[in-house]
């Protein structure tokens, strides 16, 4: 396991290099920079404005701004935020705990939802069960993020009161009552994104066990009479869920990326909203530091997946 996974990790290293230029170049080639505001403004004399984008560098070759943002990546120095005024990855960290916490809530819910939801209609397949849930993971497929955002919206915050709306980092609150408030102000957009993400997986969840559930060995074990129960946790679901871990695991850093949309719609402080932000002001570092980081998540739950695998199915050799 340990060779595997250093043999993994080496071969991400050269996969995120060439994943960091193909980023560095497009933002680089795209129009505006974080100083384009100053054409516009009388008061900055040409000269001064050429000075600033000389000094940080912004007229240097695309390879050498390149090669320097890649040494100081390597230094721990992702930048300075030009919109900001702070450095780079103080600003993602002041924003990283409020993403994590929504998006990973959102996600044990959407299993804990998917997993008994498709295990019990595969099992009985054509049953009012299974066609009451397929319909209702089509509807919740279907349905965008921002509409069900803004239904519940409507519903619980405007209609009932019962939600706020607005996500606040900076409650006044203390003890238990901070607690209770986080929890009442994260309930719509964790339940916004659960239930979508729930939708997606009950389909693959359900279709997994299917295709487990006529192989000879299933037919073999019930034949040997153990019961339904053993045989649908002990040798249906295990083995189902090696395709599940898969998509759940690729599935990640879409999540995070999604998530924009449902930050945007109940102003989370998070990193989607910092990422449009900083597109909307031209803040290229920050662009560069939060889509570098997504390219980090593609890799990492790939390597998580991968490391599952062997759990979950025996005949799996990491050697």
């Amino acid at each position: 396991m340990a060779t595997y996974l250093l043999r993994r990790l080496l071969i991400a290293i050269p996969s995120l290099l060439g994943i960091s230029l193909i980023l560095f170049t497009v933002l680089a080639l795209a129009p505006g920079d974080p100083f384009s505001e100053m054409a516009t403004n009388p008061n900055v004399p040409p000269e001064v404005r050429e000075a600033i984008r000389a000094s940080f560098g912004l007229n240097d070759p695309i390879m050498v701004r390149y090669l320097r943002w890649l040494t100081a990546m390597a230094h721990g120095d992702w930048g300075f935020s030009f919109a900001s005024r702070i450095n780079v990855d103080t600003l993602i960290l002041q924003r990283v705990p409020t993403t994590l916490f929504v998006v990973g809530t959102s996600q044990i819910l959407a299993l804990c939802i998917a997993l008994p939801v498709g295990i019990y209609a595969a099992t009985r397949p054509y049953s009012v069960f299974d066609q009451i849930a397929n319909t209702l993971a089509f509807v919740g497929f279907s349905l965008p993020t921002f509409f069900t955002g803004l239904l519940l919206i409507l519903l619980f915050s405007i209609k009932l009161d019962w939600f706020p709306f607005v996500y606040r980092s900076d409650l006044a609150a203390t003890g238990w009552r901070w607690y209770w408030e986080m929890f009442r102000q994260a309930i719509m957009p964790i339940t916004v994104l659960g239930l979508f993400q729930a939708a997606s997986y009950t389909r693959y969840v359900r279709s997994a066990v299917l295709d487990v559930i006529r192989l000879d060995y299933v037919t073999t074990a019930r034949a040997k009479g153990l019961s339904e129960k053993r045989v649908t946790l002990r040798h249906i679901t295990r083995n189902a869920l090696i395709p599940v871990v898969t998509l759940v695991a690729l599935q990640m850093p879409a999540v995070f990326g999604g998530a924009i949309v449902t930050e945007q719609i109940f102003r989370i402080p998070g990193i989607g909203s910092l990422l449009i932000d900083a597109i909307l002001a031209n803040d290229t570092p920050v662009i560069m530091a939060v889509t570098f980081v997504f390219a980090c998540l593609v890799v990492l739950f790939n390597l998580i997946a991968d490391l599952l695998y062997g759990w979950l199915d025996p005949r799996i050799s990491f050697g």
